[in-house]
């Protein structure tokens, strides 16, 4: 207990931390995952093949060798001097978008295929159709896929303290550094995780209740 009580401030940084990188990083990937989405049902070929290919490369590709090409490659190329914290919430945000754009897929190939048909009947473009029609009615089969994703995403946020990110990972480094118990630091930090992961969940299951989504 002395070891959270001794070190309050820096516990608070570290979980502010963690929160403010998964809330950057979560915000990025919804809106590159729905975007890329639209990519891979889009009936543009070349966009199509854009989609395919950023899911197949992000989502195999590891995330620490992501987080090693974001923090030592593309400073060095496009974001010269750029911050641990924006560096980290891109590798997290492009590495989950590529989850976030198959949960999306799925949910939008449940759409009955006649409600985009007569929606292009009556003069809608592509990007009217799935704005308007498809990605309202898939939101709520999305739902449940997106609070895993989003839960798993805060866990992976973790790599981030390894790489000068601050956060609960890196608070728990420094504080096993100085000696002290790591059994209770980890014991504080994994119940910080706890904390975050149910608050994300308890939002999701908000929304699905809101949304009259039947489990």
């Amino acid at each position: 207990m002395n070891v959270l009580l001794d070190h309050l401030p820096e516990f608070r940084e570290g979980f502010l931390g963690t929160v403010w990188i998964t809330l950057a990083s979560a915000v990025l990937a919804l809106v590159l995952g729905v975007l890329i989405a639209g990519f891979r049902v889009s009936p543009v070929p070349p966009l199509r093949a854009f989609g395919t290919a950023w899911v197949t490369l992000l989502r195999n590709t590891p995330l620490t060798l992501l987080f090693l090409i974001f923090f030592f490659v593309v400073p060095q190329i496009l974001l010269p001097g750029s911050s641990p914290f924006l560096l980290g919430t891109l590798a997290l945000g492009f590495y989950t978008s590529s989850f976030v754009c198959e949960a999306v897929r799925s949910g939008i190939s449940t759409v009955p295929v006649g409600q985009a048909e007569a929606a292009r009947s009556i003069g809608m473009t592509f990007s009217q159709t799935l704005r308007l029609i498809v990605l309202p009615q898939a939101t709520r089969v999305v739902l449940p896929p997106l609070s895993s994703i989003i839960i798993a995403l805060t866990k992976n946020s973790a790599i981030a303290g390894a790489f000068s990110v601050p956060g609960l990972f890196s608070f728990a480094k420094l504080q096993s550094d100085r000696g002290y118990a790591i059994g209770w630091i980890f014991l504080w930090t994994a119940i910080a995780y706890l904390v975050i992961t149910f608050a994300v969940s308890g939002l999701f299951r908000l929304a699905e209740r809101r949304m009259g989504l039947a489990r």
